[in-house]
């Protein structure tokens, strides 16, 4: 006769589980959701309604000075080439709007005038003529007049007729607000109303109101947000427009150190496509920082592409739901404890002595040894079916052979490190193998590129495997590959190089092309150094992988080869390691994306063993010190004799190009010759 264990243990476990989950979801959702919620929303109400007043008003002065300035010219108060009228208009615009920051006018044959607030207590008056020469008059506070305390000349790069503000009011002939950062002597946020301005039916040039957007930073450091909240504009991709700074003003530049500036920037970016400036609506989020909850609301404004982003911590508001959940928990803590106790003594008269032998089965599991996994039929019903399942997961996991290396994991396993998280850092080679132009491949042929695709990673898998690497995953098109774990190996570094040279064998006499009957191509980055290795991941799945700088360096050579037309390139501490065994040229010292320091990069040309060194590296690493001691003229030559040896080399190319920038648009001196990669 069968018996079933559900009706011993079921009801227990399944009451404490449900009670417990049942308890601290509906406490916690139906209170502290409900409570943060109406809590953010309400600063949220009050902070967007001071930030629309605010804006309101910015815009209003704007528009009132706009009018003013235009006013007087259309009706020839003033001449916009009398400089004295002029200087006086602009002047007495800016001591009366105290939001605004500079009052501009642009002819259409590049003169440019403009009053420019400094803080409260300084005035400029900037004017530049055709030929770019801008004359600077400073006009200070003496007790209540203003007087002018010093003038200068200056040369000037500035181009009024290059600007947004001034080229689309003129094209549209209407009024126009835009943002900015350019002006003429810096760099600086800012909003510009600007419209044309037409004396006699002829239109005469542009003027535009300008507020330097320090001042909303001002405002917003003066709003009371809660004890600790925070308020910010930020454009759509995360870009400051304001931030909270007592500080803030044309002479003082907008600082982002609030610390509640990254959660709002992390809300704003990962709200995604959920979020629609467009519809008008608020957008409610909750973000997780430091361990930190922060409610976060983004609502559109006024200003086109702008959200106000309210962040409030939770803490702040949950004080006392926090304790009453701690007391449930509490409560929870025992009754659980009690029926855990039950369950275990439950369990242990009723299924633990059947359990042993299908115990011995899971260790077989465990151990990978799926072929000693036996069948064992019991008296219970649910202990049969039990064996039964192992026995069928062992032929499952059988046939994942293919997928998981066996080896490997018997190897972790017999570690001690197969089901725990954690690694070590090891001297090893990590290798990453990409196809070129597979993007615009694979969405040209859609579901056809699997034939390919699997021929390509036979190719490069087959020679990973026979230089005793260690695939650790495919990405896309791409393969990660890395030397030197779970066995040590001390000629990591020469078996990747002997790997990367053979795959690209591999692929070109596989005789592989794509949609277009082209030969495809592979690119391929290695890097040697410390990294970890180990089981890395989550509690519910784990991956044996290696992490750190030097992978990403790994990852970044890859791409490189893109812009030096080459095939494999290796970073300094692979060429340290291979030494002599590889033939290499040098080719250049590079930053890569995300590094501030340059590190040698080579093109990894053969084997020792197999190839000499060719005579036209001699002639490109000439170049590249002549490069390097700014001697562009040398540089070139040397360049130029490796192309006249290797007609198509793209690295040289590059550099020739390089040379002639240099030449053209001279670096400063601190420039040391290394190149800055400005993308992955």
């Amino acid at each position: 006769m069968c018996l079933g264990i559900r009706s011993a243990i079921s009801a227990l476990v399944l009451t404490s589980i449900v009670v417990s989950a049942v308890g601290v979801h509906l406490l916690w959702w139906r209170t502290a959701h409900q409570v943060s919620q109406t809590l953010a929303n309400t600063i949220n109400d009050q902070i967007v309604s001071a930030v629309s007043d605010e804006l309101q008003s910015v815009t209003s002065e704007a528009r009132s000075s706009m009018l003013s300035v235009r006013t007087l010219l259309a009706e020839k108060v003033f001449d916009p080439r009398d400089a004295r009228k002029r200087e006086i208009v602009f002047r007495s615009q800016l001591l009366s709007q105290p939001t605004i920051s500079w009052v501009a006018f642009g002819w259409p044959d590049g003169s440019f005038f403009a009053g420019h607030k400094l803080g409260d207590n300084v005035i400029e008056m900037l004017e530049i003529t055709p030929d770019r020469n801008l004359r600077i008059n400073r006009y200070e506070f003496v007790g209540d007049d203003l007087r002018l305390k010093a003038s200068w000349f200056e040369d000037t790069d500035y181009s009024v007729t290059e600007q947004e503000w001034f080229r689309v009011a003129k094209e549209t002939n209407d009024e126009h607000w835009s943002t900015l950062t350019t002006h003429p002597r810096g760099e600086r946020l800012a909003a510009a109303f600007s419209a044309p301005i037409e004396i006699d039916h002829k239109s005469a040039g542009v003027v535009a109101i300008i507020i330097e957007l320090t001042r909303v930073s001002n405002f917003l450091s003066q709003l009371t947000v809660g004890k600790s909240a925070g308020a910010f504009i930020l454009e759509r991709d995360g870009k400051v427009v304001a931030s909270p700074d007592p500080d803030a003003s044309e002479l003082v530049a907008l600082k982002t150190d609030h610390p509640l500036f990254p959660v709002a920037v992390d809300a704003i970016r990962n709200a995604g496509s959920a979020y629609e400036p467009g519809e008008g609506q608020p957008f409610n989020t909750t973000v997780t920082r430091d361990g930190k909850a922060y409610q976060a609301v983004i609502t559109p404004i006024s200003f086109p592409g702008w959200s106000l982003v309210t962040v409030v911590p939770e803490s702040e508001f949950l004080g006392p739901v926090q304790m009453t959940i701690r007391n449930l928990l509490i409560g929870l803590a025992v009754l659980i404890v009690f029926a855990g106790i039950l369950s275990a003594w439950l369990a242990q008269r009723l299924i633990a002595a059947p359990l042993i032998k299908v115990v011995n089965e899971i260790r077989h599991v465990e151990r990978f040894d799926l072929d000693k996994v036996q069948r064992h039929p019991s008296r219970l019903t649910e202990i049969g079916n039990l064996s039964g399942a192992i026995g069928d997961m062992a032929q499952g996991l059988a046939a994942f052979r293919k997928y998981i290396p066996a080896d490997l994991v018997k190897r972790l396993i017999s570690d001690g490190n197969g089901a725990r998280l954690g690694g070590a850092v090891r001297p090893m080679s990590v290798m990453f193998v990409d196809l070129a132009g597979f993007t615009g491949i694979s969405e040209r042929l859609g579901d056809r590129i699997i034939p390919l695709l699997s021929r390509y990673f036979d190719c490069v898998s087959a020679q990973i495997q026979n230089q005793n690497g260690t695939i650790d995953k495919f990405i896309g098109d791409a393969v990660m590959a890395f030397w030197g774990a779970p066995s040590p190996n001390p000629d990591h570094a020469v078996d990747c190089c002997r790997a990367a040279l053979a795959c690209r064998r591999a692929v070109e006499e596989a005789d592989l092309v794509d949609d277009h009957g082209q030969p495809v191509r592979i690119r391929i980055g290695i890097n040697s150094g410390d990294m970890l290795v180990g089981n890395i991941g989550s509690e519910v799945r784990l991956n044996y992988t290696v992490i750190g700088d030097a992978v990403n360096i790994a990852s970044r050579l890859e791409s490189t080869n893109k812009a030096y037309g080459s095939t494999i390139i290796i970073g300094p501490e692979t060429r340290r390691l291979a030494g002599k065994s590889i033939v290499v040229r040098e080719l250049d010292r590079l930053a890569v994306y995300g590094r501030a320091g340059g590190l040698q990069i080579y093109e990894l040309l053969g084997m020792a063993d197999d190839i000499g060194a060719p005579a036209w590296v001699a002639s490109y690493e000439a170049g590249l010190a002549a490069w390097r001691a700014r001697d562009f003229p040398a540089a070139i030559g040397a360049f130029e004799k490796v192309l006249e040896i290797r007609e198509h080399d793209a690295a040289s190319a590059t550099m020739i190009e390089r040379c002639r920038q240099q030449l053209e648009n001279p670096a400063g001196e601190d420039w040391d010759g290394t190149t800055v990669a400005r993308t992955k």
